[in-house]
């Protein structure tokens, strides 16, 4: 008798699995020709060895003349310098700087301008543009998650509730949420919420809110929005039976929730779960329009100063790519776990 072979069969012949690791790779390559040709006929100059000091680099300090004024003392103090200048409008300023690091020609008595360079000498390394943004992007994604999943598990046990206040409350969240951009809900929440925060603030003696945290609000309520949905899909798939068992035994509904179904419908949401924080990463990108700059924003700003506009859009994507990859494994190691209890 003879059998038919299955294309998972004839994929499985070490000969056909070569050619598809060797197709693969040809269409990678084709992706990477591609993209240098375009930028070859745009007659870009591609200039990488900038990069690095976009995650960090060597700060040079500068001095500068605060306003007219005359140098009224030069006192040497072993390896540092005392610059006193005597300024028109507010008197007296000294300068601690090393003794290399002022002009050799700036002497006792000599008048000066404001704005005019006193000493420049070298500081220590600090985070380029690029590692700042990507730490604000970080700090934002890992707090607004954290958040969303409190907001979304809350959300998900009264979604599923018979108590009328909690059900419909959560239900108008999730529909007002999701049914709006979250580009208008950042505004929202920065222009709106925030101008009249910070004004009661003010106005009560305390300081302003930084911008961080009206962007971390608006993404965490807007993720919030959609865990609420899955926790809903993920305690529906446990049958009903177990919620009456755990009643029937004494627990309260809010009990059998936290001992009974959440921990089997863990299973079922970390998917879903895993994409939606995905999206969040990516989502955070919308609050530079609030002034926050994270990764996107950062970027642009790079672009700005260095007209490096493939590296650098590159380099975010690739540093975008590592975050939602890195997440992307860590929930797939909790499934596993989750699995073998």
């Amino acid at each position: 008798m003879e059998f038919k072979t299955s294309n998972i069969q004839r994929l499985s012949n070490p000969t056909a699995y070569a050619f598809s690791v060797a197709g693969f790779v040809a269409l990678m390559l084709l992706v990477i020709g591609a993209v240098y040709y375009a930028t070859y006929a745009v007659d870009y100059q591609w200039r990488w060895f900038k990069v690095p000091k976009y995650f960090a680099y060597h700060e040079t300090i500068k001095v500068y003349a605060d306003g007219n004024g005359e140098v009224s003392k030069i006192a040497e103090k072993g390896k540092m310098v005392d610059l006193v200048i005597k300024y028109d409008d507010y008197g007296e300023k000294t300068y601690k700087v090393p003794h290399y690091s002022y002009s050799n020609t700036l002497m006792e008595g000599d008048f000066i301008t404001s704005g005019e360079a006193l000493a420049e000498y070298p500081g220590g390394w600090k985070a380029g543009l690029i590692s700042t943004g990507l730490w604000i992007t970080l700090k934002i994604s890992v707090i607004s998650t954290i958040l969303g999943i409190i907001l979304g598990i809350i959300g998900g046990v009264a979604r599923v509730s018979n108590t009328p206040v909690l059900k419909w409350s959560a239900i108008t969240y999730v529909e007002i949420i999701r049914g709006s951009p979250l580009l208008v809900q950042i505004m929202i929440a920065y222009f709106v919420l925030g101008t009249t925060i910070n004004s009661i603030l003010m106005m009560n003696g305390f300081n302003k809110l930084d911008p961080e945290w009206y962007g971390i609000a608006a993404l965490s309520v807007f993720t919030g929005a959609y865990v609420v949905e899955i926790v809903r899909a993920g305690i529906e798939s446990i049958h009903p039976g177990q919620v009456e068992a755990a009643r029937s035994a004494g627990m309260t509904y809010f009990q059998s929730m936290r001992h009974i179904i959440l921990p089997q419908a863990l299973k079922t949401i970390l998917p879903p779960l895993a994409g939606q924080f995905i999206n969040l990463i990516k989502d955070s990108s919308l609050l530079g329009m609030i002034s926050i700059r994270e990764l996107s924003k950062a970027t642009r700003e790079g672009i700005t100063t260095s007209l490096q506009t493939f590296e650098l859009w590159f380099l975010c994507a690739v540093l975008y790519l590592l975050m939602t990859f890195t997440l992307s494994m860590f929930v797939q190691y909790l499934e596993r776990r989750t699995s073998t209890k």
